[in-house]
This record gives C-alpha cells, sequence and structure tokens, in this order.
C-alpha cells in the first residue's frame, strides 16, 4: 500500500474459492499461515484467542481478552474480523491505544494477509488534526497571516505539497517540524469544519478519508478518534452524518486498558486562551479571504481576545503538584500544574465581571456574524463561536454531580521545555471538567450500540490479595467495573514467552520508603550498579518528572553511557537514538511505560523507581476516590491498587518483546514487599524469576543465553 488511505479497489463477488480460510486452516500447524513467509510456530493462545473472537461475532456478544506478550493477537483479531465483514457484510472498526500499533497493523500486517489471501478492503484513518484543510490553506494564501520567515516557508512547502498529495496526511511533509505553529492554523479539525456548505468539499482530504471509509471492511483508527467521533455523534442535535467513522457491526479494542482515560478526556469539555485565539484568527483569516469582513467583526473578534486573556488571568494560581502524578512534576515551577476548580461560586462573585465580559464578547461576535448574508463561512463560524460560549457557561456554571471541575497550567514549550530548565514565565491556561465516572457513559454509548465490543490488551487483570479492608478487585473486575462493561465473556492468554529463563526481577533489599530522604541516594547507587553490569542498555522510568530530571543530573557524572533524557527531543527521536547507540539508558517517565517496542539486547534493563500509584491530590483522581468511598467501596484498593498495578504491568512489558530478549527489571520500592498489597504486585506480574541478590544479577548477565 503506497499510502496511508490507499484502499483496494472494491472487488466483485467472490467466487467461493476465493473466500477467507477457517481459522482451523489458517493458524493450524501444516495450515495457511505455517506456508508462509513468516517464521512459523504454532502457538496455542492465539488460536483460542480467535476462536473466542469469531463466536463472540456469532453470538452477538462482548469479549475481553487478556493475551500475553508474544501471543500474536492481531492476527488472531484480523482474521476473525475480515471473515465478519466478508461473510457477514459487517464492517468492524479496529482501535488502538498507539500510533505505532496502528501504522504496525496498516502497514505490516494487513499487507502480509493481503500477500495469502488476497486484496483486503482496509483502510487507516487518524483524527483530523493529521490533515491538510484545503479551504483554510487556500483563506491563508489569500490573506496571509503569517509570522516570520520560518512560517513563511514552511507555507510555501505545504501549498507546493498540497498539489500532489493523495491523503493531505501530514506524516508525508519529512520537513515540517513537530511543533509548527503553521500546522495548527491549516489542519481539518472539526470545530472550524464547513461541512457541505464547504466549497471545497468534494475535494477535501476528510471528505476522500469518510468515502474511503465506507468502501472498506475494517476501518484502523486510535482511541482518540474513536472517542472524538463519538463525542460528536453525542452532541445535543448532532446531525446523521455528524463525526467521520462509518457505521459498523463490531468493534476491536487494542491496547484497551487505556480506554478510562482517553473516554473521560472525550467526555469532558475543556477551554483555553488558545481556542479563543484560534477562533478569532480563523474569523479574521476566512472572512478577510472572502472580503467578507468588516470593521465590527475586526472590533469583535479583538474584543474576544481581550477579554478571554483577562478571564484566565483572573483564574486561581497553581500550586505546586508534590506527589508521583505520572505526567509533571513542577516543584521548582510554581505557577504550573493541575488544581481542583471547587470554588467556583467564590470566583464569580469575586470576578464575575471578567467571565460576563468574556460571555458579552463571544455574544457580540456571534450577533455580528449573523449579519453576513451569503457567506458559506459565517454558519460556521457562528456555531463555533456559540459552541464556545455554550463550553465557558457549563464551565462556571454546571452542577452536574458526575464531573470534576480543575485548572491546569502547562509550560508553552511543554516537557521539553522544562527538561531544558526553562521558567515559567510563558504557559498556557486550561479550564476543563472531567466525568468522574465514565461507566454508564460507554454503556449506553458503546457497548449498547455494537453488537460485539472486544476489548483486548496484555495487561487488563489484577491478582486477587487479601487486604485489611477485605479482597481487593480481581481478574477483570476492576477494568469491566470502571468501564461499565457486564456480563461479557473473559479469556486469559497465557504469554508465549519463558519469563522464569529470559527475565529475572530484581527488587534490592534494605531499600527505604520512597517517602523518605535517603531513597534518592540509594536509588541513585543501586541503579549505578545495575547499569554498570548491563552496560547501560535500559530504560529508566519513573513516576514523577522532578526524580526522572535529579536522577539523570546525579548520574550523568557517574556513567561513561549515553543518557537520553524525555524532553529533550520528541519522543521518537529519542526512541531512533535509543536503538542506534549502543549502550544507551533513556530515562522517562509516563509516555515511555507502554507502546514503546525495543528487541533485542539493546534494551535488556527495565528500571523503575517506585511503584507507580496515581497521586491523590491529582484533581480526577481525587475525585475518583471520593466517589468511590461516598459510594462505600475502598479508593485505595478498588482504585488505586488496580490502576497502578496495570501501569507496571505496562513498564515491565517493555523489556521482554519477542523469545530471544532477555534481561533484568529492577523495582526500587520496597512497599512491593514490605506491605500487604504488595502480594498484589507481585502475583499480577507475569512469573519472572526472583531475586533480592545483586550476585544474581551479575550472574544473570554472565550466563550464556
Amino acid at each position: 500500500m503506497s499510502s496511508p488511505l490507499q484502499i483496494v479497489p472494491a472487488e466483485p463477488e467472490q467466487p467461493a474459492s476465493a473466500r477467507l480460510p477457517s481459522l482451523h486452516d489458517f493458524f493450524s500447524p501444516g495450515g495457511v499461515l505455517s506456508r508462509s513467509g513468516l517464521e512459523f510456530e504454532h502457538r496455542k493462545g492465539q488460536y483460542e484467542m480467535a476462536r473466542a473472537i469469531e463466536k463472540a461475532f456469532a453470538d452477538k456478544r462482548h469479549l475481553i481478552v487478556e493475551a500475553g506478550t508474544g501471543t500474536g493477537k492481531t492476527l488472531a483479531y484480523l482474521l476473525p474480523a475480515l471473515r465478519l465483514a466478508r461473510e457477514r457484510q459487517q464492517r468492524v472498526i479496529i482501535s488502538t491505544g498507539t500510533k505505532n500499533l496502528q501504522e504496525q497493523l496498516f502497514f505490516k500486517d494487513v499487507p502480509f494477509l493481503e500477500s495469502i489471501l488476497g486484496p483486503l478492503k482496509v483502510c487507516y484513518m487518524k483524527g483530523r488534526g493529521n490533515y491538510l484543510c484545503k479551504h483554510k490553506l487556500y483563506a491563508l494564501r489569500d490573506s496571509p497571516l503569517l509570522s516570520g520567515l520560518e512560517e513563511i516557508s514552511q507555507f510555501h512547502a505545504i501549498a507546493a505539497w498540497e498539489k500532489t498529495t493523495s491523503t493531505g496526511d501530514r506524516a508525508e511533509i519529512d520537513t515540517l517540524p513537530e511543533s509548527s505553529g503553521l500546522w495548527a492554523k491549516l489542519d481539518a479539525r472539526g470545530e472550524a469544519c464547513l461541512g457541505q456548505t464547504c466549497p471545497d468539499w468534494e475535494g477535501c482530504f476528510i471528505t476522500a478519508m469518510r468515502r474511503k471509509a465506507l468502501e472498506s471492511d475494517i476501518v484502523i483508527v486510535n482511541h482518540h478518534l474513536f472517542f472524538a467521533d463519538m463525542a460528536i455523534k453525542l452532541q445535543a442535535g448532532a446531525p446523521a452524518d455528524a463525526g467521520v467513522l462509518p457505521a459498523a457491526g463490531a468493534v476491536i479494542f487494542d491496547e484497551a486498558h487505556d480506554l478510562e482515560e482517553t473516554a473521560s478526556n472525550f467526555f469532558g469539555i475543556g477551554l483555553s486562551t488558545q481556542r479563543f485565539d484560534e477562533l478569532a484568527r480563523d474569523v479574521e483569516t476566512m472572512l478577510r479571504a472572502k472580503k467578507a469582513s468588516t470593521a465590527a467583526i475586526e472590533s469583535a473578534t479583538a474584543m474576544v481576545r481581550d477579554r478571554a486573556r483577562t478571564f484566565f488571568a483572573a483564574l486561581p494560581g497553581v500550586p505546586a503538584i508534590r506527589g508521583e502524578d505520572g505526567r509533571v512534576e513542577v516543584r521548582s515551577y510554581p505557577a504550573l500544574g493541575r488544581m481542583p476548580f471547587e470554588q467556583r461560586a467564590e470566583f464569580l462573585e469575586e470576578s464575575g465581571d471578567t467571565y460576563t465580559g468574556t460571555l458579552n464578547a463571544l455574544e457580540r461576535l456571534e450577533s455580528e456574524l449573523e449579519r453576513l448574508k451569503d457567506v458559506d463561512e459565517a454558519p460556521g463560524l457562528r456555531k463555533r463561536t456559540a459552541e464556545i460560549a455554550a463550553h465557558l457557561k457549563f464551565l462556571l456554571e454546571s452542577q452536574d454531580p458526575n464531573t470534576v471541575f480543575w485548572i491546569e497550567r502547562r509550560a508553552a514549550g511543554g516537557v521539553r521545555n522544562l527538561a531544558r530548565g526553562a521558567g515559567h514565565a510563558s504557559y498556557h491556561t486550561h479550564l476543563q471538567a472531567t466525568p468522574i465516572d465514565v461507566s454508564q457513559l460507554l454503556a449506553a454509548a458503546l457497548f449498547e450500540q455494537y453488537s460485539s465490543v472486544v476489548l483486548t490488551s496484555a495487561t487488563l487483570t489484577v491478582a486477587s490479595g487479601a487486604t485489611s479492608a477485605g479482597n481487593s478487585v480481581s481478574g477483570f473486575e476492576h477494568i469491566s467495573r470502571r468501564l461499565g462493561l457486564a456480563l461479557a465473556r473473559e479469556l486469559v492468554v497465557p504469554s508465549h514467552f519463558d519469563y522464569p529463563r529470559q527475565a529475572l526481577l530484581y527488587l534490592p533489599p534494605e531499600m527505604p520508603d520512597p517517602r523518605e530522604p535517603e531513597f534518592f541516594v540509594q536509588a541513585c547507587e543501586r541503579t549505578r550498579r545495575v547499569l554498570e553490569i548491563t552496560q547501560g542498555r535500559a530504560f529508566c522510568l519513573f513516576t514523577s518528572y522532578a526524580q526522572m530530571r535529579a536522577t539523570h543530573e546525579r548520574l550523568s557524572s557517574e556513567l561513561p553511557y549515553p543518557l537520553l533524557l524525555q524532553g529533550t527531543a520528541p519522543r521518537n527521536v529519542l526512541l531512533e537514538q535509543f536503538r542506534d547507540t549502543p549502550g544507551a539508558v533513556l530515562f522517562g517517565t509516563s509516555s515511555f511505560w507502554q507502546g514503546v517496542d525495543v528487541q533485542g539486547e539493546q534494551l535488556s534493563c527495565v528500571i523503575i523507581d517506585r511503584l507507580p500509584f496515581a497521586v491523590p491530590s491529582d484533581p480526577v483522581v481525587k475525585a475518583r476516590m471520593d466517589a468511590i468511598a461516598a459510594s462505600g467501596g475502598s479508593a485505595f484498593f478498588d482504585y488505586q491498587v488496580p490502576s497502578a498495578v496495570i501501569t507496571l504491568k505496562q513498564g515491565f512489558g517493555r523489556l521482554v518483546r519477542s523469545l530471544k530478549d532477555r534481561g533484568v527489571l529492577m523495582l526500587l520500592d520496597p512497599r512491593i514487599l514490605r506491605q500487604r498489597y504488595g502480594r498484589i504486585f507481585l502475583d499480577s506480574l507475569p512469573p519472572y524469576r526472583l531475586t533480592q541478590s545483586m550476585d544474581d544479577v551479575e550472574a544473570f548477565f554472565a550466563a550464556p543465553d
């Protein structure tokens, strides 16, 4: 396939001889798969998983599958999906958690299946922000609002590329920086879309993507796109053709362990200074290009910018977060972070004028846009203005008990800015509303709408364990409860790997509690010693940005290996540097705990500083814990422990990715052995060989494979 959106032309009715093979004929020894060019080894679990999925489709049931690493789960769900689409004419949507897996499916697994099964009707879709909007491009060309020579150069490159691309996917432009501010002015995000009233509708890349999806048996998306599309379709008054995803008979979620977080983001509401600025910019650009702008409109957009900035500046300050937040720790940057916005009523009493002033500015802009007649862009811009006003009212006035309201200030340069030691003078303020519990939303909008939903991941189960509060949640209970999945079939497929031989779990003895001052010094010493034994070749994963940075700074002068730090370069660049640099060590936080695949000796060690409990002071975490406690549950054992177990399994899962991989895992947190709940973590992990002896670590690497 030559491009991310290429679709094999629809074939005529398949003769009986061209039907897809049965699962037995495909997966069995001597079957189709064994005769392919793929290095074949019959995997009982792979066949078992495929059969369970096909039966769930046939019986119109939901299914949840934990498939250990090495199962070969992508082929285990692709073939049943293809058979359902071809034999029963039911389209299947496959949603992945990461772009890497999405690309692997489309550019590797699907072409492999085509090589042995013949042409398949499959398409690949990203979020709208990945695609160029021709209408915006033409408007900006006719009325340029470009910042500096760099943006002008990028604009000319994009304009030339637009004439040749068949997809409009920004990934095709290798020279466009990841942080390009120009792209945000040109992408096809839905809030600026004019729909069928757009003069460039027929040639639109989003329109083409929709058409290809309608022609396809399987549509490969990611969780962000799936839930963004669902959120659009759930909006009151949404037209029948809202969203970009076509109707489907079944959905498969790979990497389903992070569905709750993704769904929460898209069922929530967020406003920032950027969103107001982008609205004003798009009004000016589009209307000037049509020579439809007026002095009143220009004045109204200026007022929207001014009143919005005044409003966001008046919001309460954000104190430093000192817990293990898994996102960004900002002890040195007190203007940045996340905080609950529980005092909304007090804010309205003290700063209500800034709020009403912003609403009035939006109302004025909406009225001016209403005056425009015969301007295609006006209705869409007016609707967008009204939507921002409605969101602002919800964020300040709603009393929804299932919503937590919070504020976040982020460094303008993101984590990369903090990694370089930048100050906090430049930041973006975000006002957010997030559902506390998405289970009922998902039950109604997902599990009741599709006849079969399959959830799969290598990390979905939690071991049972006796606790002081009774029995903790176990098996699939945690994930099912959080997602609103009831009466689903369940399957656990053990990993294909020989973990006792391939992996050694080292738990250093006599480590202090992570909350004690001595922990940092001893953690650095143990990390240094293990990295000397492994000769680098490691991931060091942290639960906080501050701990990551401090450890990197301390060890940089003590180790001879290249030490790569998250935030100093884009994630994909760091991964390539790690793969290509002998002895490299990568220091990372949450974004490197999952979705990263490095096979071979280059990654021979994974070190985790502490058990990845979500920080209790995080506004969303706190709201969820409070809700569980209010209903009579144990927030720690029903929410924090199982969530941390799944995250730890993800982090350790970076090490063994093939039958030939081997290495050492080190957890520096002694609570896994000292606290009763630690048994739940140990029993939930794969059967690694366990040791507390550094001599065993040395012997492991000294022994032949």
